[in-house]
């Protein structure tokens, strides 16, 4: 999302709202294609990932109603600082990985089970919650919100939030997509074709992630 809705601004010369109109459309598939090979890899959280998602899917129409009304430049603003929210968060994240939190990482990973509490999932269905405005408002797909999230506030590894955020984004994405379609914002179009060329690079990503290091992922 925050390559393509660039590249439609700023290289293509795509109005604001149908960057992130298609951005979002073209996410989708992207997200089912990731999220397949992530469970299949068994490197997700499928309950909190569904949980995420539906919380997400309830506030996605909102952020892209809340796109419709505000000027281009709202829109482009609204992108700049969440992907610089998400940069910084996650460079500095990067940086302080130490031993104790690998540790952590270790021990989280043996007791997942035990996490998956109503308070873990209604966790993450607030962040859901969140992101899915976020997502509909800017067309970054949520991610770049859930997954420093689920670091900071879950205490999840980078290899399980990567994963699981495409599980959540899959629910979150349909209902901004089909208001978004509904409005005559999307480049269906340039959207297939952006798409066509990302899934492979999903599934690719989705099998690298297991061998990366956390720092590096980071």
């Amino acid at each position: 999302g925050t390559i393509m809705v660039g590249r439609l601004r700023l290289g293509v010369g795509v109005c604001a709202l149908a960057a992130a109109a298609t951005s979002l459309f073209a996410i989708l598939p992207t997200s089912i294609a990731g999220a397949l090979s992530h469970i299949r890899n068994k490197t997700c959280d499928i309950p909190l990932g569904v949980a995420m998602g539906i919380g997400g899917a309830c506030m996605s129409p909102v952020g892209v109603l809340l796109a419709e009304m505000s000027p281009s430049w709202a829109v482009m603003a609204a992108v700049a600082l969440v992907i610089a929210y998400s940069a910084i968060t996650m460079l500095v994240k990067a940086i302080r990985v130490d031993k104790t939190e690998k540790a952590h990482e270790a021990t989280t990973r043996e007791g997942q089970s035990a996490k998956k509490g109503f308070r873990f999932l209604a966790t993450g269905f607030g962040i859901g919650l969140l992101a899915g405005v976020l997502a509909g408002y800017v067309g970054l797909g949520g991610g770049f919100i859930m997954v420093p999230l689920m670091i900071t506030v879950l205490h999840m590894s980078m290899k399980k939030v990567s994963g699981t955020s495409l599980v959540a984004m899959v629910f979150l994405l349909i209902p901004g997509v089909i208001v978004q379609g509904s409005l005559g914002n999307v480049d269906f179009l340039m959207g297939i074709l952006m798409a066509i060329g990302s899934i492979p690079g999903a599934v690719l990503g989705a099998t690298l992630v297991r061998h990366v290091p956390e720092r590096a992922l980071r």
